[in-house]
């Protein structure tokens, strides 16, 4: 009975966020709520509460700093012409009702690697790539699908993705050696889904006349550019500069930081190279003005941006597990799994189970990452032994668990709060055709891969095969007895 009351802030916290109250209330009050029951239970001093918080919140202090930096580059990649050269470039290819779900897929990851967010992603491709769609007689939900999958690629690998760095923070792990942990199967996932789109343009017999992009953003009827202008936000900057065009160059930014980040450089390095190359590139291609308005309407607004929400939420969170960790509240979940699984892989493989339910019970990816998250973390702390380097390999799986499962499992969940976003825009910007749920799923290539096969590769043991995505084996890693 005590254990299940242990378990009541994590309750408060869940039913909260389904509620729809925000994080930033959620997490303060399922903090009091686990303080009050470390004081009665575990007859927990208050220096000892907040000794067990603040210690906690001490171990994510570096993410929170790469989460202001990351949004401060996402801020410069969109309004200097690092989006619009690559979607630009793709447009230029001569796109056909065959590929046009092709283009849209890798478009739409290579951008969201770039901005660090899948939604704004989505909300700036969408317009281009549904009327594309539809001048060169594509199929329109294939279409959805790709950039759909394709928008939410980055906000699983992306070095400024929020979800990312806040599930990276999470389990403690540096976002640099995450992205390099998952960065082959990631590749691998985008590869399978772009043959599995390229694919399905020709089993559908899609015709094979060549539109252009510049036909397509003048066919967006002139309401729909006032229904985005009222949003404000940086999707519409990058849409103009679609129209307008940017030089190609302005691509070099974001090719220079995947080459640093792909050699091992320091995550603040690759941003800090994201952020003065653009600067710097931006002034000859005129998409940046003065320093003085760099300084205050994109890093300033971009710093405020993470500390207005973000980092404020982490750091609730944090102490909220801090608490939960130190009342050892996740005991009786430790034991069931430790009963269900007979080996470390087979823990790690309900953990990522635990996470794809969790996103479905709480429809909110960055809800889970921060409830489902403390959870998987604790179970490997307290029921594996083994080195501290291959402890951090099941961290760095548990960080990616949480992404993957929140990011790519969200476009499986007709209910999630991405979906609804996701026809909200597609309804605004493309308004001929009434869009459901299930059109966004049905081909979500990307998301269908992404799930099945992190989760078959880990209970199967065949990640091994994948470039630095193996977990460590028994006996190097073994449960406690």
């Amino acid at each position: 009975m005590i254990q299940i009351i242990k378990l009541v802030p994590v309750m408060i916290l869940a039913i909260l966020m389904v509620m729809g109250y925000d994080a930033l209330i959620a997490a303060p009050l399922a903090t009091v709520a686990a303080a009050f029951i470390a004081i009665i239970i575990d007859k927990k001093t208050f220096d000892d509460i907040l000794e067990a918080a603040l210690s906690n919140v001490k171990t994510i202090i570096v993410a929170l700093f790469i989460l202001m930096m990351a949004y401060a580059m996402a801020e410069v990649f969109m309004s200097t012409g690092v989006g619009a050269a690559i979607i630009n470039i793709a447009l230029n290819i001569g796109i056909t009702g065959k590929t046009v779900a092709v283009v849209g897929v890798v478009v739409t990851a290579l951008l969201s690697i770039a901005t660090g967010t899948s939604w704004g992603t989505f909300a700036a491709c969408a317009p281009i790539f549904l009327w594309l769609n539809h001048l060169v007689d594509g199929n329109v939900f294939l279409t959805l699908g790709a950039i759909a999958g394709g928008a939410c690629f980055g906000d699983n690998i992306g070095l400024i993705s929020d979800t990312t760095i806040v599930s990276s923070g999470i389990q403690g792990v540096e976002v640099i050696k995450r992205v390099r942990h998952q960065g082959v199967w990631s590749v691998l996932v985008l590869l399978l889904g772009t043959v599995s789109f390229w694919g399905a343009g020709f089993l559908f017999n899609l015709p094979s006349i060549a539109g252009n992009g510049a036909e397509a953003i003048s066919k967006i009827p002139k309401e729909i550019w006032n229904e985005l202008a009222k949003n404000g936000d940086s999707a519409l900057t990058l849409l103009n500069q679609v129209k307008t065009g940017v030089p190609y160059y302005m691509v070099i930014p974001l090719i220079l930081v995947l080459i640093a980040a792909f050699r091992g450089y320091q995550t603040f390095i690759c941003l800090f190279i994201g952020i003065i190359s653009s600067f710097v590139l931006g002034k000859f291609a005129g998409t940046v003005g003065d320093t003085v308005n760099f300084l205050n309407n994109l890093i300033m607004k971009g710093f405020s941006g993470a500390g207005s929400w973000v980092i404020v939420m982490m750091m609730w969170v944090s102490a909220f597990g801090g608490i939960m960790k130190s009342i050892d509240a996740f005991k009786p979940l430790s034991v069931l799994l430790i009963k269900i699984s007979g080996s470390v892989r087979q823990l790690m493989f309900w953990n990522g189970i635990l996470s794809i339910l969790g996103n479905m019970a709480l429809a909110d990816e960055m809800a889970q990452i921060v409830t489902v998250g403390p959870i998987i973390k604790t179970l490997v702390e307290k029921n594996v032994d083994g080195e501290d380097e291959d402890i951090e390999k099941l961290k760095l799986r548990n960080a990616t668990f949480s992404d993957a499962m929140g990011v790519f499992g969200s476009q499986l969940i007709p209910w999630h709060v991405y979906i609804g976003f996701y026809l909200g825009i597609a309804a605004t910007v493309y308004p001929i055709i009434k869009f459901e749920a299930m059109d966004i799923i049905k081909y979500n290539f990307v998301a269908y891969i992404a799930v099945i096969s992190i989760l078959f590769l880990t209970l199967s043991g065949f990640d091994r095969f994948i470039p630095n995505f193996g977990l460590p084996r028994e006996p190097k890693v073994r449960l406690k007895k």
